[in-house]
């Protein structure tokens, strides 16, 4: 498990491109037969990906980091399937996770294993701490309600589904959804917005191998731009703004952790203040 520290607003204008890369970005997620995580200091937020191989289970394990005997004593998790199918077992029970379809797992839940179908068969971690326990619940993609929003004209004509939140999935604190783009739209999140009482992370899949994701962070009159490609993610502490236009359409990931659940508590920048 990699560490990530908080940074401060006025530390970002002095990082140069391997700075910001280093701090916010994370690239080495899905590697054949690991689990990978990062711990950030931001809201204590670990995020992760599980790329386990048909036949050869992966067993998420504490770290030292965490300083558990198991790695959701004092958490709680989602998993999303960004590629293939799968099955997770969480404490001997088999749930079944089709592409893009979710699973919440409750703290306390002490074996967690991930089960390949097909051999690119790719699950996204997030994991944020927890002060209760919720059952575990499975929310499939083609199932929860869609939120449509943004315009063909403005380029960021985009579906928005709700996995973990208030009225879907109940957790402690942990919120998290999927984005898809329209084919031709290329913003998410535009005009963007910052929320001082939560992080909130990105993980960018679906994206051609060949293309890019210009994603900004910063604080709004103050901003800086991070290339990302298919699948990796950002991390966007509570005073960045986190946004970005890609060079095709893709979907990604969004997923937060901190003082409230509430989706609309944001704070709205509007595009003439941006600089």
């Amino acid at each position: 498990m990699q560490t990530r520290h908080s940074t401060h607003p006025a530390q970002l204008p002095g990082f140069d491109t391997d700075g910001l890369r280093q701090h916010y970005l994370v690239d080495d997620f899905f590697v054949p037969g690991e689990i990978r995580t990062v711990y950030t200091h931001e809201d204590r937020i670990v995020l992760g990906g599980a790329t386990p191989k048909p036949g050869e289970p992966l067993r998420l394990e504490s770290a030292s980091p965490l300083r558990s005997q198991y790695f959701l004593e004092r958490r709680e998790l989602a998993v999303v399937a960004i590629r293939g199918t799968g099955t997770i077992t969480v404490d001997g029970t088999r749930h079944e996770l089709g592409t893009r379809d979710c699973l919440y797992v409750g703290q306390g839940s002490q074996d967690v294993e991930f089960h390949a179908t097909d051999e690119d068969t790719r699950f996204y971690l997030f994991s944020t701490p927890s002060h209760a326990s919720y059952p575990t619940s499975v929310a499939r993609y083609d199932e929860v309600d869609v939120m449509n929003a943004g315009d063909q004209s403005t380029a960021n004509r985009r579906e928005i589904r709700k996995f973990v939140h208030a009225d879907g999935i109940r957790s402690s604190q942990l919120v998290l959804g999927v984005t898809s783009l329209a084919p031709g739209s290329v913003w998410n999140t535009m005009p963007p917005h910052t929320h001082d009482r939560r992080t909130e992370c990105y993980l960018y899949f679906d994206l051609p191998e060949d293309h890019r994701v210009i994603h900004l962070c910063g604080e709004p009159q103050n901003t800086r731009n991070i290339v990302v490609r298919n699948e990796e993610a950002v991390i966007s502490p509570s005073w960045s703004v986190h946004s970005g236009a890609g060079t095709h359409s893709y979907t990604f990931v969004w997923a937060m952790g901190g003082e409230n659940q509430a989706y609309d508590d944001m704070d709205q920048v509007a595009v003439t203040e941006l600089r």
